[in-house]
């Protein structure tokens, strides 16, 4: 009788072993499942900076966990009141106006795909009109005194693909973003 009774308890704490091991080794299961969406690959169209020739970062790209959830949805460019803002690439004027008392433009960007790519630029007194075309480095308009989240007045600089949020320093080239001295390599 208890040769059957351990045989029924070391048969159960096998199974349970094997049940155990078999949930810890399995892959986790996919609770929020991303929902098919826009392409978010960035071409690296852009040929300038939105304001002048490598401004400071005060705040960079901070992608939000959720749809909802904290972050950055941009980068934060130091830029003193007045100074031109510039399309970063070609494109059509989607948007330029006044959202939440803060002067802003967008930008679609053209040949990026569909939905294209968009960036937006704030608080700016735009200088340009709705569905006007506008060239790599044209001046859109200039940043304005008053609007800025930044603790120093600043240019909030975004980049959608629909509603998906998207870092905007990828739509630059590496040569454009790096900081350092220029080095000559020796000829050999």
């Amino acid at each position: 009788m208890r040769a059957k009774r351990c045989v029924r308890v070391c048969t159960r704490l096998i199974l349970l072993l094997v049940l155990t091991a078999a949930v810890l080794l399995s892959p986790p299961p996919r609770l929020f499942a991303a929902p098919p969406g826009p392409d978010t690959t960035v071409p690296a169209v852009g040929r300038a900076w939105p304001v002048g020739l490598r401004p400071q970062v005060l705040r960079g790209w901070e992608p939000p966990a959720t749809a909802y959830g904290p972050g950055h949805r941009g980068v934060d460019l130091a830029a003193p009141p007045g100074t031109p803002v510039r399309a970063v690439a070609g494109g059509r004027v989607s948007f330029a106006g006044r959202v939440a008392g803060k002067g802003v433009v967008s930008v679609e960007l053209t040949g990026t795909g569909d939905p294209p790519l968009r960036t937006t630029y704030e608080p700016v007194t735009a200088t340009v009109k709705e569905d006007e075309e506008v060239t790599p480095g044209e001046v859109i308009g200039t940043v304005d005194a008053s609007g800025s989240h930044c603790t120093a007045t600043c240019v909030h600089w975004g980049l959608r693909r629909g509603d998906t949020y998207l870092n905007p320093l990828s739509l630059l080239p590496p040569w454009l973003l790096h900081r350092g001295p220029s080095r000559l390599l020796p000829v050999y």
